[in-house]
């Protein structure tokens, strides 16, 4: 919770959860006992306690702070004696140098019968009623409309609404802003934060009646690239620092505080990324296109560092899985020296994806009254138009904070230089070998 990558949003939907599965035990004279505190704190009342031998936990792909959590805890459990069982969750396998046999693995992980606790069989332990810790903050308890709700029975309900139904028009919605928000599957945070395993989303998939459309096929390849990018994370947590590839570390090397602060408040003068900012800081949402967009623009237009915006938007996405945030970041930001530099075009990804202005007009109510025709390039106004439309640009909306075609070029130059250097390439040989999904040979 201290993490720079923390917010509200996230422990809010994290106690939405567990109170469903207090309510789901409630049946059974049981319940989980909520705890803020240290883990380490925590476990060590409970097993002065308790005789326990055996906790059992997920295993779980984090931020380097979680990781060394896990570790100061099980310094704690060894000098207790007590065994500390990881199950694997969603395909990621620990401990491996290489991809080899990854995506196979990952197959038969997904097609493995899914688990089907027999609650009414359980012996629970009725804990003593005591209080460790803070207590817990009361915004986490309120509710925010704009947001999704944590729950169990709110992600299967989410799941089964999109295998269904909601999942046709899902491979030509997914990069529409707003299109997007129904026809995805808006599973993401379920699964980040543990309602819903990749395994029941692929097992729900495979029994619905739209199994071999081709939505079907698009959402199942994307699951697996969402284990894809985790496991890269778990092998090499070097992401969340520094950029990947060695060859890059210093390309960015100058800051620019305005700009920046333009683009987390939604001020840079082009009307696609200040409402895609301004949204996901109201909702915890973006589909993959737009956030693909506004890294893009923060790092290649505004040349900026990635770190600091990485950090912002982690807090924004109600969704925040580190494995995914972290490689794709980077990815976006070019200095994997291994993937296509994609620099999107603010403008051509306005009128493309938000062709009616929609979206832009829900989030940026002062360009609403605008049509369409001035609605994607609203400093091309003329001064007649300006007043005709009670718009100052530069006053009521801001002028563009840089010329979007000019910085492209140049940061695209600079980048694709940067591939041409050795250690760029060295570096790039390496990732390749090590992150590359690659088959077991017969």
């Amino acid at each position: 919770m201290e993490a720079p990558q923390s917010d509200s949003r996230h422990w809010r939907f994290v106690l939405q959860s567990l109170e469903d599965m207090n309510e789901k035990l409630a049946k059974f004279n049981a319940k989980v006992l909520l705890l803020h505190c240290n883990a380490v704190e925590g476990f060590d009342y409970l097993v002065k306690k308790y005789a326990i031998k055996t906790i059992f936990s997920y295993q779980e792909t984090g931020l380097d702070i979680t990781y060394d959590r896990d570790k100061a805890l099980k310094v704690l459990l060894n000098s207790k004696e007590i065994k500390w069982v990881e199950f694997q969750q969603n395909g990621i396998v620990r401990g491996v140098k290489n991809r080899t046999g990854w995506s196979e693995a990952w197959a038969q992980h997904m097609a493995m019968p899914l688990d089907n606790p027999m609650l009414e069989e359980a012996q629970f332990v009725k804990l003593e009623k005591y209080f460790l810790g803070k207590k817990l903050p009361s915004e986490w308890q309120q509710t925010e409309e704009q947001f999704q709700h944590g729950g169990e029975k709110l992600a299967l309900a989410t799941l089964m609404s999109f295998v269904d139904g909601r999942i046709v028009g899902y491979s030509r919605s997914i990069s529409k802003p707003n299109e997007s928000r129904e026809h995805c599957s808006r599973l993401s945070p379920h699964i980040a934060w543990g309602n819903v395993s990749i395994r029941q989303v692929m097992h729900a998939l495979n029994s619905s009646a739209k199994r071999i459309s081709r939505d079907s096929s698009n959402f199942k390849s994307r699951l697996m690239w969402h284990c894809h990018f985790i496991q890269k994370f778990e092998m090499e947590g070097r992401y969340e620092f520094e950029d990947i590839n060695r060859g890059y570390i210093g390309v960015r090397s100058d800051w620019d505080e305005s700009k920046y602060m333009a683009w987390e408040e939604g001020r840079t003068g082009y009307p696609l990324v200040d409402a895609c900012m301004r949204c996901v800081v109201k909702t915890g949402y973006l589909n993959f296109r737009m956030r693909a967009m506004v890294v893009s623009f923060l790092t290649h237009h505004l040349w900026l560092h990635w770190t600091r915006g990485a950090a912002f938007l982690a807090r924004q996405f109600l969704d925040f899985e580190p494995g995914i945030h972290y490689p794709q970041f980077q990815m976006q930001a070019g200095v994997t020296g291994v993937n296509t530099v994609r620099i999107y075009n603010p403008v051509k990804q306005s009128i493309e994806h938000d062709p009616e202005g929609k979206f832009i007009k829900k989030w940026l109510p002062e360009l609403a009254h605008l049509p369409v025709g001035l609605l994607h390039e609203p400093w091309k106004m003329t001064s007649m138009e300006q007043m005709m439309y009670k718009l100052q640009v530069g006053t009521d909306y801001p002028s563009p904070i840089i010329e979007h075609t000019e910085a492209a070029k140049k940061a695209g130059a600079i980048l694709y230089n940067s591939k041409k250097e050795p250690t760029v390439k060295t570096e790039g040989n390496r990732i390749l070998q090590k992150h590359t999904m690659k088959k077991r040979r017969p």
